[in-house]
C-alpha cells in the first residue's frame, strides 16, 4: 500500500474513533512506519493510536519521534504512563528529552525517576548541550584489566542484558582509569587463562565528555567503530558513545548544514509536523539578509551606468554573467564544506585549496569562454563578444576563489561554514562579479 493510501486509512480510523481497527493497523506496521504516520497526523490525534500501542512497543515508536512530537505526547499521557516510559528510555535519551521540554515537564519528569535513573539523568544534563556527556551511555559492561578471560565473559553474561552495548568493552585500571578496549570476538576465541591487560587494544581512539558530539560522531564514522569510550578530565571512564547515536548526530549536522547552505535556519523538527508560520520564520531572515546584500548589484550598477548607457550591449550579458559566475561559487562553496564536514580538509590547508580551486575556475572560465564568444559574435559582434568572453574567465576564476576560501575563512574565526551559504556566495559574487565585467569593458573598449 502506497504511503500516502497508509496515512489517509490511519486518519481516518483516528477520526471515526475506530479503536479496533487502529489496533489492528498498529499490529500490522514497524515502529518506524507507525512514527512517520503519527507525524502526518494533528497533534490533538496523534496521542489516540500511540496510547493502543502495545507497551512493548511504546518505547520502540516514541523513540523514533521527533522532539517536538515527543514533547507532545508526554503533555498528553497520565503519570503512570508518563514515569512509565521515561523508566524505560536509555538514560542518553532521556536527558537529551529532559534537556528539551519546557521546565514543567521537565521537573515532572524527574520527580516520577526511581532514585538511581534520577541521578544518572542528572550526571548527564550536567554535560553541556551538544557534548558528547549528553549523548554518552553510562550502562555499559566495564571490565578490569586484572581480570581473566574466563572471568571477564562471566561478567558481561551476567551484565551484558541491562548494557545498550557489548561488542567493545572498556578495560579500566584502579579508579575506573581508562586503559583501553577489548572486543567481544576477541573474548570469545582467546584462551580463558589470559589476561585483560595483555590483550587489551591501548591504542584505541577514546573522547572527552565535554568535546562537541558532532567530532565524536565524525571519528566513529571514519574509524568505523560500534561505540566510542568517554572519559573526564582525569581519563577516568564515564560512559560509552554508540554507533546509532553518533548516525542520528551525523544526519541532524547534515540537515542543518543543507538548510543554511540554502539560505534558511533548520527546523529540528519533522517538515511535517511543523506550521506555515515557523516554515516563514525559518527563512526570512537569511532572505532579508540576501535582499539587503543585493543592493550592492544595483550601486555597482549605477557606479557603471555611464558605460552601459555608452555600450547598451553589455547589459544583455549581465544575467548570464553573474548567474554563472554565482552557480561557479555555489558549486565551490559546496565542495569545501562537505570536505569541512568529512575531515578532508582544514583550515591550514586554505592556500593549496584557492590554488586549487583558482585553477579550476579558470579551466572552466575558458571552457565557457568560447561558447560566450560563439554566442557573442553572432549576437552583438565580435568586439563586445571578446569582453564578454574575458569577463566569463576572470568572473569564473574569481567565483571559484570566493566560494572555496570562505567556508574555511568561517571556520577560522568559529562560525559555522554552511552559514556561508550558497545564496550568500552567489549575492556577492553577483556584484564583484559585475565590477569585473565593466571595468574590462572599459578596457578593452576604450569607454
Amino acid at each position: 500500500m502506497a504511503d500516502g493510501e497508509r496515512a489517509e486509512e490511519l486518519y481516518e480510523l483516528v477520526e471515526r474513533n475506530d479503536l479496533t481497527g487502529i489496533r489492528l493497523w498498529l499490529a500490522e506496521h514497524m515502529p518506524h512506519e507507525i512514527a512517520d504516520e503519527l507525524t502526518r497526523i494533528p497533534d490533538r490525534d496523534a496521542i489516540i493510536p500511540f496510547r493502543l500501542l502495545d507497551k512493548d512497543r511504546e518505547l520502540e515508536v516514541f523513540e523514533e519521534l521527533d522532539p517536538g512530537q515527543q514533547q507532545m505526547i508526554l503533555g498528553g499521557l497520565r503519570d503512570a504512563a508518563f514515569h512509565e516510559l521515561l523508566e524505560e528510555m536509555d538514560p542518553d535519551d532521556r536527558a537529551r528529552l529532559i534537556g528539551e521540554v519546557p521546565a514543567k515537564i521537565a521537573t515532572r519528569a524527574l520527580a516520577g525517576l526511581s532514585a538511581a535513573e534520577r541521578k544518572m539523568t542528572a550526571a548527564l544534563l550536567g554535560y553541556p548541550e551538544e557534548s558528547v556527556g549528553r549523548y554518552m551511555t553510562p550502562e555499559t559492561v566495564i571490565l578490569h584489566r586484572d581480570l581473566t578471560v574466563g572471568r571477564a565473559l562471566e561478567v558481561v553474561r551476567a551484565r551484558g542484558a541491562d548494557a545498550e552495548t557489548i561488542y567493545s568493552l572498556p578495560v579500566v585500571s584502579d579508579g575506573r582509569r581508562l586503559m583501553g578496549t577489548v572486543g567481544l570476538s576477541d573474548l570469545v576465541v582467546a584462551d580463558d587463562e589470559q589476561v585483560l591487560k595483555d590483550i587489551v587494544d591501548v591504542l584505541a581512539p577514546r573522547v572527552r565528555a565535554t568535546e562537541p558530539v558532532e567530532d565524536a560522531a565524525r571519528l566513529i564514522q571514519e574509524a568505523n567503530l560500534v561505540s566510542l569510550p568517554v572519559v573526564d578530565s582525569e581519563e577516568r571512564f564515564v560512559g560509552l558513545f554508540t554507533f546509532d547515536d553518533a548516525l542520528e548526530v551525523i544526519e541532524a549536522a547534515d540537515s542543518e548544514d543543507m538548510a543554511r547552505q540554502s539560505g534558511a535556519s533548520p527546523l529540528g523538527d519533522h517538515y511535517v509536523s511543523v506550521g506555515v508560520v515557523r516554515l516563514v520564520a525559518a527563512r526570512v531572515v537569511w532572505l532579508t539578509l540576501l535582499i539587503v546584500a543585493a543592493t550592492l548589484t544595483v550601486n555597482v550598477m549605477q557606479v557603471f551606468e555611464d558605460t552601459l548607457e555608452a555600450v547598451t550591449a553589455l547589459a544583455m550579458f549581465v544575467p548570464m554573467l553573474i548567474g554563472t559566475g554565482g552557480n561557479v561559487g555555489a558549486q565551490s562553496a559546496t565542495t569545501i564544506v562537505r570536505a569541512l564536514a568529512v575531515g578532508e580538509v582544514r583550515v591550514r590547508d586554505l592556500p593549496a585549496v584557492i590554488w586549487k580551486e583558482a585553477r579550476v575556475g579558470l579551466l572552466l572560465g575558458v571552457v565557457l569562454a568560447v561558447l560566450a564568444l560563439g554566442i557573442g559574435t553572432l549576437l552583438v559582434g565580435f568586439e563586445i563578444a571578446v569582453v564578454v568572453a574575458c569577463s566569463v574567465i576572470a568572473v569564473c576564476t574569481w567565483a571559484a576563489i570566493i566560494g572555496s576560501s570562505m567556508p574555511l575563512l568561517a571556520r577560522k574565526v568559529g562560525v559555522d561554514p554552511a552559514v556561508v551559504s550558497s545564496p550568500m556566495v552567489a549575492t556577492l559574487v553577483d556584484a564583484t562579479g559585475l565590477i569585473i565585467y565593466f571595468s574590462i569593458a572599459r578596457a578593452v573598449l576604450g569607454i
